[in-house]
């Protein structure tokens, strides 16, 4: 009698798709009770030693099976005290629509002698394999117990994955289980303590929940500090000379190295030396090749972030459609910080499937024919997927407008990676006008190679320059002095703020998008159109753009440092900026009035806990340390706000409650 090998996929779409590829084609779909969606497929499969043939059965589950909770009675609001959260006794149950899912784990697992874990391979992934394993013990604890390695759905990556399973990692598993604990034991006793406190002022904030989460506040805070850096700033006025000399029927503008300066009379002084000296010298003449590289392999961040700034879909969207993409087989898993490809992947067979496509299959020929460059690599490697990219084609039009949209980028982005950089010539000529420095720069764009794949990068050729040698002497045509005014920055835009996420560690790839959506659905932010000319360099025709280091902050007086450069919408003017609700605001400002040390409203916090996480991955450190330095760090804040929540009141009566 063959040997019985149970596989449990994270979604049912996966186990579908592998059961199909591993089966060829031969395969039996049975119903489960209890559950619509997830179905039993039973087929046979040859499996490398020491299990070799044998009859496979593979499900699913949706995501996570378990929960974490309290012990029923700390779990009403008014049951204990916010604080004793940080403590209070906690179960892992499995979550009550899950239960028969769970069920029919265990019953499969009965009858086998291995459970082969088929989840997304990432800490999430490896925390919902934990949780299959638990079911499945109750079942039959003599299973042995693998995972496959796999980084997306195509036919020959699923079957090497299944001939070569590999021990689940506990230290991933242990990470994520102490992300859990924390989430549930910090969220819950803010959001009680903030909840009951501020409610009992009445008005707007008398029916509401208003939740705490390590990662939403920090990212709240990101938004509420940039919308007072504009709301404090304070334009001044800045002044540059401008030298244009016409020669050879072409105009050219030569700008100041001094860039601007914010004092008037100085700028007047050194203009009249200019015109007392008349004549300007060219000092120096460079014509150099020069490059526009190609992009960098496709990340989850990049991909959220770019998404939103030329795709006009907000973050959640985008990971929402590169997951069904994934799921369906057509791209590689779309959660990854790796931007380098392994030498071990045969891209041009990748490159080959696109040869078919309307648009951009004779580009894909071409880079078959020899125009094929190896992808730059970057500094990222997470070891478990590689960059995101196209792994079959799909014919475009049988996707919906909005999976079209993401599937082309991620095609025409690979494609931009296989090709070469975008060739030039620059040429800068420098002269000396008094005793002043200026200069002017042309650009020849003489091949665009990836440019002609990946529209959504710009190299512009600028108007030629006429010819100049160097020590030649010329009364320049014309000089003036122009004046103009620092602007504002704009209020920050999705991809800006992705972002300081992702540098500043709050969240991972995987949930960044998920942060953003949950503090706009909680209403502490809210997004409008970005107008394209309202923060635009204000200052005369030809100005120079330039600025001095930032200062301003919340309460602060706003100042130099400033958007010199416009910061417009790109291409069709609709990129979304977030805007603090007053109650947003309010709990930031509240929470960095108090005078802690490590304000909610910043990252440092939540930065320290990814890094201890990293610890947790890398067996450097135990995940009981972890949660209770952690626990003792917010217990601190915690404690302190108690003491200060005048302070926080405080806040909602200027902004909520407003005389």
């Amino acid at each position: 009698m063959a040997r019985k090998i149970l596989c449990v996929a994270e979604k049912p779409a996966i186990a579908k798709s592998v059961a199909q590829h591993l089966a060829g084609g031969n395969v039996t779909t049975r119903s489960i009770a209890g559950s619509p969606y997830v179905k039993n497929y039973e087929f046979d499969f040859a499996f490398n030693p020491p299990w070799g043939n044998c009859s496979v059965t593979m499900t699913s589950v949706i995501g996570h099976l378990n929960g974490l909770e309290f012990d029923p009675q700390y779990r009403k609001w008014n049951s204990c005290r916010p604080a004793q959260l940080f403590d209070a006794p906690v179960i892992e149950t499995v979550d009550p629509d899950k239960k028969a899912i769970a069920e029919n784990i265990k019953q499969q697992a009965r009858y086998a002698q291995a459970l082969f874990i088929w989840t997304d391979c990432d800490r999430e992934g490896e925390h919902i394999g934990a949780e299959v394993r638990q079911a499945a013990l109750k079942g039959n604890n003599r299973l042995e117990v693998k995972r496959a390695k796999f980084s997306n759905t195509e036919r020959a990556h699923v079957v090497r994955a299944a001939l070569n399973p590999i021990d689940l990692d506990d230290r991933q598993v242990n990470a994520v289980a102490a992300r859990i604990e924390l989430d549930l034991r910090l969220g819950a006793s803010f959001t009680r303590f903030q909840t009951l406190t501020l409610q009992a002022m009445g008005g707007d904030l008398a029916e509401r929940v208003i939740s705490y989460g390590s990662c939403q506040f920090p990212t709240l805070g990101f938004v509420v500090d940039r919308y007072f850096r504009v709301k404090n700033f304070v334009a001044e006025p800045f002044w540059s000379i401008k030298v244009d000399h016409r020669r050879d029927d072409i105009d050219v503008t030569f700008l100041w190295h001094r860039h601007h300066l914010f004092d008037r009379m100085a700028t007047v002084v050194l203009f009249e030396r200019c015109l007392n000296a008349r004549i300007a010298t060219v000092r120096k003449l460079q014509k150099k090749p020069t490059s526009k590289w190609r992009p960098l392999p496709l990340t989850t961040v990049e991909l959220q972030k770019l998404g939103s700034l030329f795709l006009r879909m907000d973050s959640q969207k985008v990971m929402k459609i590169a997951e069904d993409l994934y799921t369906k087989g057509w791209i590689s898993y779309p959660r990854t910080e790796t931007d380098q490809f392994d030498k071990g992947i045969d891209l041009r067979k990748l490159i080959e499937k696109q040869v078919q496509d309307h648009s951009w299959g004779q580009y894909s020929q071409g880079l078959l024919d020899g125009a094929f460059t190896q992808p730059r690599g970057g500094r990222n490697n997470d070891q478990a997927h590689p960059p995101i990219h196209p792994v079959n084609y799909v014919a475009p039009h049988t996707l919906n407008e909005d999976e079209r949209r993401v599937y082309e980028f991620v095609v025409r982005r690979f494609l931009g990676c296989c090709s070469e950089d975008a060739k030039g010539e620059s040429t800068t000529i420098e002269i000396e006008y008094g005793d002043e420095l200026f200069h002017a720069s042309g650009l020849i764009v003489l091949q665009r190679n990836y440019l002609n794949i990946y529209t959504y990068d710009r190299w512009e050729s600028s108007q030629q320059l006429p010819v100049f040698t160097v020590g030649e002497a010329f009364e320049p045509t014309e000089a003036n002095i122009t004046e103009g005014q620092t602007s504002p920055p704009g209020y920050l835009t999705e991809p800006e703020l992705i972002g300081l996420m992702d540098a500043n560690g709050i969240g991972t790839d995987a949930t960044m998008a998920e942060h953003i959506a949950k503090i706009k659905e909680r209403a502490y932010v809210m997004t409008q159109p970005r107008s394209g000319g309202g923060r635009a360099l204000q200052e005369g025709t030809g100005g120079p753009r330039g600025g001095r280091g930032s200062r301003g902050g919340r309460g602060g007086r706003g100042g130099r440092g400033g958007a010199i450069t416009g910061g417009s919408a790109s291409a069709g003017g609709s990129t979304m900026e977030f805007i603090p609700t007053t109650l947003g605001t309010a709990l930031i400002e509240g929470y960095d009035n108090i005078g802690l040390v490590t304000s909610l409203g910043k990252p440092f916090l939540r930065k320290e806990m990814e890094i201890k996480m990293k610890e947790i991955c890398a067996g450097t450190k135990s995940r009981n340390d972890f949660v209770q330095e952690t626990l003792e760090q917010y217990r601190e804040v915690f404690v302190r706000t108690q003491q200060q929540v005048e302070v926080l009141k405080e806040a909602c009566r200027k902004y909520c409650f407003p005389t």
